[in-house]
């Protein structure tokens, strides 16, 4: 069986930002599936560092002005687009006054962390899937990369596991960077809970977690595991195949036949729920 749709949460994407492995993953994972036939819908944060004039964003208006509450305080939702023409992909951006604007991603102009960073990935992970919601658009696959997406899969499989846009989604999640340093703090735990949510479902994730510590729990609410060459953490490997994850990689995104090999995991985790552990020679 073949997943049609694969919405992709994404951490970087280029040209938006400059080449790195994560910025590259971020642009050539979605090109993969909508090259062999998936519809895509795209997202990422609207980092600091982004020139909307040059990028040509605009904001969707119909999709904006939401509240989403974290700590006891409103932040509003903007959710913005922009096309890559030589992808005929379109991207759509999360942005919060509060959270984005003029600030970088993981570390400042400094090299110095923010101390908000985890609740930055909770405005990400909840603005993203209450905009799928809005859209009414329901993912078979849902691909999540890099930290700033890792509280998603906890909130699919809690908060929105009986919302018609997630109900029977399969999650896979990429582990890139490691861009955390600083341990996350007791309050990061107390902003974690949302409707649905309960104690049970952080029990294994310390006060003061590590950014393995947050990957874990992506892993956790994942239904599978895709690495690139340069994230292949053996921790996480080790750690996935404990969980029964099928694990996949590395994908080499450079080989023309990277996109057949990596749809074809995303089907058979749809299909399945598991897939073969593999270490494909890309």
């Amino acid at each position: 069986m073949k997943s049609r749709r694969v919405l992709f949460i994404t951490q970087e994407i280029t040209p938006y930002l400059p080449d790195t492995d994560v910025s590259l993953l971020g642009r050539k994972m979605p090109q993969f599936a909508q090259e062999k036939g998936r519809e895509i819908r795209t997202f990422m944060p609207k980092w600091g560092g982004i020139n909307e004039r040059r990028s040509q964003l605009h904001e969707v208006i119909r999709l904006s002005g939401m509240n989403l509450i974290i700590d006891e305080t409103d932040h509003l939702l903007i959710i913005k687009v922009a096309s890559i023409p030589s992808a005929r992909m379109q991207v759509y951006f999360i942005d919060n006054d509060d959270y984005f604007m003029k600030r970088l991603e993981a570390c400042d102009e400094n090299g110095d962390e923010y101390a908000d960073n985890g609740e930055r990935a909770i405005f990400y992970a909840r603005g993203v899937l209450e905009t799928v919601k809005k859209l009414r658009w329901v993912p078979d696959i849902i691909h999540c990369q890099g930290w700033i997406s890792a509280v998603a899969p906890l909130y699919i499989k809690t908060s929105y596991r009986e919302e018609p846009s997630f109900r029977d989604s399969r999650i896979i999640f990429t582990p890139a960077g490691d861009d955390l340093k600083l341990p996350l703090t007791q309050q990061f735990r107390t902003n974690l809970q949302f409707k649905g949510l309960s104690d049970k479902d952080l029990k294994d994730f310390p006060e003061d977690a590590t950014m393995m510590d947050l990957y874990k729990l992506a892993l956790r609410n994942s239904n599978g595991m895709l690495l690139t060459a340069s994230n292949m953490n053996q921790e996480l490997i080790d750690y996935a195949n404990e969980l029964g994850l099928p694990v996949f990689g590395p994908v080499d995104m450079t080989n023309p036949d990277a996109s057949s090999q990596v749809v074809d995991y995303f089907d058979s985790v749809w299909s399945e729920g598991k897939a073969p552990i593999e270490d494909p020679d890309m």
